[in-house]
């Protein structure tokens, strides 16, 4: 069997990506490593494949700056995509150093890892942000758009995303590196915007947004991503080695439009009201995806609606697995003015 490692796995795109593996490749086997952090839950990851002895997944509960475990699970891999990490801009404001021990320092093992077995190891994805661009300084942002990190979160995934890339630059390791813009889709945590709207419009509670909901942002689903991800990782070698590639619709939409859109969709009277925003908040991300697909053909399939829509009817038939998010969906931060506010 082909074996591939999927660290963070029981996370949001992990868990998609580990329920597109299993359908479009049912000869492999899939290995999830996944410390269960707040973000992460087995209940993610597909039922008929968490009993204990299933003949193609097996779960590692495990932290990924663990370099003996990682290591021992990437000399049986074939393939590793690395999507481990914290992930939310504003509980990054809020506690920042375990962005940087998990994003940094848990790249680096993988890294290491990969280097030791690439005597088989065909390939490395490792799964970057575009928050690594900071705001957009032209109309679309393509792979060479300057790194401005703009929050200790996007500053530890730069780190990673500049690590991950010295690794094949000083030892020629199988790395492709993707800077997927904002992902959304079923069981993203309730602290990302889209599941946040809509889990308020199910409650009857009032939909929240940071200033005056200006900030824009290019959304491109999960199944998209997982799409692009497939095709980086089977592509051949001297088409991704060592690049970098956006996985982007290039286009934007404010923070605004998409609170009126799920209010609109789910035909809710759903009440919005503006409060702080958000420090080093990005004043608008749009994504150049014309690199990967010059070289894979890869091109997102779902419109905006398209995939709202879907979303949206995942939240609403599956609330016994959000519901017991619901405490964490604001943040205490403290404002650059002093001020102690929930996002």
């Amino acid at each position: 069997m082909t074996t591939i490692l999927i660290t963070g796995g029981a996370g949001f795109i992990g868990s998609n990506f580990v329920y597109h593996v299993a359908k479009a490749h049912p000869d492999y086997q899939i290995v999830v490593l996944d410390a269960l952090t707040y973000a992460g839950s087995p209940d993610n990851l597909p039922p008929d494949m968490r009993e204990l002895d299933h003949p193609r997944m097996r779960f590692w509960y495990g932290n990924v700056c663990n370099a003996g475990l990682v290591e021992m699970l990437v000399r049986d891999a074939d393939y590793v995509v690395h999507f481990a990490a914290e992930t939310h801009v504003t509980r990054s404001i809020f506690d920042n150093r375990l962005f940087f021990e998990t994003d940094v320092m848990g790249t680096q093992t993988v890294a290491n890892a990969v280097v030791k077995s690439s005597s088989h190891v065909k390939r490395l994805v490792h799964i970057s942000t575009s928050e690594v661009y900071g705001s957009a300084e032209r109309s679309v942002m393509d792979e060479e758009h300057a790194l401005k990190p703009m929050s200790p979160y996007a500053s530890a995934k730069c780190g990673a995303d500049r690590l991950v890339y010295s690794y094949w630059a000083t030892y020629k390791a199988p790395i492709t590196i993707l800077r997927p813009f904002n992902n959304f889709g079923p069981r993203q945590h309730l602290e990302k915007v889209v599941p946040r709207f809509i889990t308020s419009a199910l409650l009857g509670e009032p939909i929240t947004v940071h200033g005056t909901g200006e900030a824009a942002r290019d959304f491109v689903h999960v199944d998209d991503v997982c799409r692009a991800i497939d095709l980086v990782l089977h592509a051949d070698d001297h088409l991704v080695n060592g690049e970098v590639f956006n996985i982007a619709t290039a286009q934007h939409r404010t923070i605004r439009n998409i609170a009126d859109d799920v209010a609109r969709l789910m035909d809710m009277p759903s009440k919005i009201i503006h409060y702080g925003d958000r420090p080093g908040q990005v004043i608008r991300h749009t994504g150049d995806y014309a690199k990967i697909k010059s070289k894979l053909g890869w091109e997102p399939s779902l419109t905006w609606e398209e995939g709202l829509t879907r979303t949206i009817d995942w939240y609403k038939q599956n609330r016994q697995l959000w519901e017991k998010q619901i405490w964490m969906r604001h943040i205490p931060i403290v404002t650059a003015a002093g001020r102690s506010e929930l996002h």
